[in-house]
């Protein structure tokens, strides 16, 4: 097939949905993108490729084996991308299986696809494919405020139902190169921000609470530290893993930008009102109120990606401040997708916020 092809999973969700618009930009490839479509993943977000002829959209399960072995018969994709997970962790606490269906269960499944898709492939096309996992940092548990920032070689320790399912995909994948050859990567991110993120998740949520004059509620003490990468940077980063990085590697993606749940809160406010001065709900710090904080909620996490930087020559573009006006911005330009995705279910989850 003259046409290069490339299966991204996972890619009407948030940050699959920005890596599938960068592969877009570039117009070298064609993308299957394959969907289940559940709360988090959505036509909405997906709309701009809708008459891109490099875009294949696909709704279905990676759970779904006979879709996934047609899929590769049909298109002979030379990677794959999995971005296909169940990723909130209020969800996981609340409701485990769905995690370790699609998380564990799912990735099994794909790479099993991938494993014997690979397998008849010819020995240059075999050199060629990969199996690029997409993780998070959460798989290696948490840190005290002086403990050094996680490093690939940092032990798991996950402390959720969310963060112990996608370790166990890390786990699975890791083996299938070690067991079978077949050439995988694996990403750990920090926590993403930026266009399309689902509003259960903290900066959304904070925005489109605040654009409504509702609380903004804080776990705890609001010092739960996380480490920002802005969804941009992460997708060229994947890209960049996904050209050059060695099968087998891990490599670890942050935006080195260290910031506590309180003064991200803070800084959401304080651009809100300065990009919406007219707002009847500004100061809208005034709508901060703290609340029980959830079970096991991880106090730090902090990403080292020197092996990103040194083998690859990757780091963030994307300063904290700037892609956080950037991100209400984009918040404040799309209120009906916004609107679109904002179900009566949603409005209905408990009290409190995921980071």
């Amino acid at each position: 097939m003259s046409e290069k092809y490339i299966l991204v999973t996972g890619g009407a969700g948030f940050i699959g949905s920005n890596f599938v618009a960068q592969i877009l930009r570039s117009q070298q490839l064609t993308v299957i993108n394959l969907d289940k479509l559940t709360y988090a993943g959505n036509l909405a977000t997906i709309e701009p490729f809708t008459a891109n002829p490099h875009h294949i959209f696909v709704r279905g399960d990676i759970g779904d084996r006979a879709l996934v072995d047609n899929l590769l018969a049909q298109y002979q994709p030379q990677a794959i991308v999995n971005f296909a997970a169940e990723t909130h962790v209020d969800r996981s606490i609340d409701g485990p299986a769905s995690f370790i269906d699609t998380n564990i269960n799912g990735t099994f499944n794909l790479l099993e696809s991938a494993r014997q898709y690979w397998q008849k492939l010819t020995e240059a096309a075999r050199q060629e494919f990969r199996f690029l996992h997409i993780s998070t940092d959460e798989v290696f548990g948490s840190l005290t405020p002086d403990e050094p920032a996680f490093t690939e070689l940092t032990p798991y320790s996950p402390n959720s139902p969310y963060s112990a399912s996608k370790a166990s995909s890390d786990h699975l994948v890791r083996a299938y190169f070690h067991t079978y050859n077949l050439p995988t990567l694996i990403t750990n991110c920090s926590n993403n921000y930026g266009p399309y993120q689902f509003p259960e998740k903290l900066i959304p949520l904070m925005i489109l609470n605040a654009f409504a004059g509702k609380q903004l509620p804080v776990y705890g003490d609001g010092q739960n530290v996380r480490d920002w990468l802005y969804v941009e940077d992460h997708c060229t980063a994947i890209g960049l893993v996904l050209a050059k990085g060695t099968p087998g590697e891990t490599y670890n993606v942050g935006g080195n930008a260290e910031r506590d749940n309180l003064w991200l809160v803070n800084q959401l406010c304080a651009i809100l009102d300065e990009l919406l001065p007219a707002s009847p709900h500004c100061p809208h710090q005034q709508l901060i109120q703290f609340v029980k904080d959830r079970p096991g909620h991880d106090r730090r996490y902090a990403i080292d990606f020197t092996k990103l930087q040194q083998q690859l020559g990757w780091e963030p573009q994307e300063d904290i401040n700037s892609g956080l006006r950037r991100t209400v911005q984009w918040y404040i330009d799309n209120q009906g997708w916004c609107n679109a995705v904002t179900t009566d279910k949603y409005q209905q989850q408990r009290l409190g916020v995921s980071a």
